[in-house]
């Protein structure tokens, strides 16, 4: 499970990548069409709605292997001078204390998803169901949770990490 686990961050981040790169390519045809109104060029319709959605699934996407690589930004002050036992106590709560917070932030999301959905609350210019960035945000939070979830089981003892991976690929935070 671990193995897939791992898995299927990597593919959620380079699905977040290609979303990334696809916003970037319609951010600069809509700029160049802002930019050549005269000559009959017109900005994307919804632009800025298309990167306010996909700006969320994007970092939605990118968290679990982000976390799962050791890639989020610490500041180790007094943390490397404490003993080893004490610095994997305070890794393993920190893990268990952001599971708990990325379990919230899913169910806040499903629960947003559900509203919205019922409400029909859609986008103002491209009318575009807003669930449906919830949608795909949810997603990412699951696949957030099963992250945090496997690195908690791996530090508790439970659980290795996937033949092939370098404990230094996993750096402590």
């Amino acid at each position: 499970m671990i193995t897939w686990v791992f898995r299927l961050s990597q593919w959620a981040a380079l699905f977040g990548g290609v979303l990334l790169c696809l916003m970037i390519v319609m951010i600069v045809a809509s700029i160049t069409g802002r930019a050549l109104v005269p000559i009959g060029l017109a900005p994307v319709p919804g632009d800025f709605e298309l990167v306010e959605m996909g700006a969320a699934v994007v970092v939605f996407f990118f968290l679990p292997w982000t976390y799962l690589r050791g890639g989020h930004a610490s500041v180790d002050l007094l943390y490397l001078y404490l003993p080893n036992a004490i610095q994997r106590a305070i890794m393993l709560l920190c893990d268990l204390l952001m599971l708990a917070l990325w379990l919230v932030l899913t169910w806040q999301l499903w629960q947003g998803l559900l509203e919205r959905r019922e409400f029909f609350e859609t986008t103002f210019i491209l009318q575009m169901p807003i669930w449906w960035g919830y949608a795909l945000c949810l997603v990412g939070a699951v696949i957030g949770c099963l992250a945090y979830l496997s690195q908690t089981l791996i530090r508790l003892g439970l659980a290795k990490y996937p033949s092939g991976w370098s404990t230094e690929e996993a750096k402590e935070h």
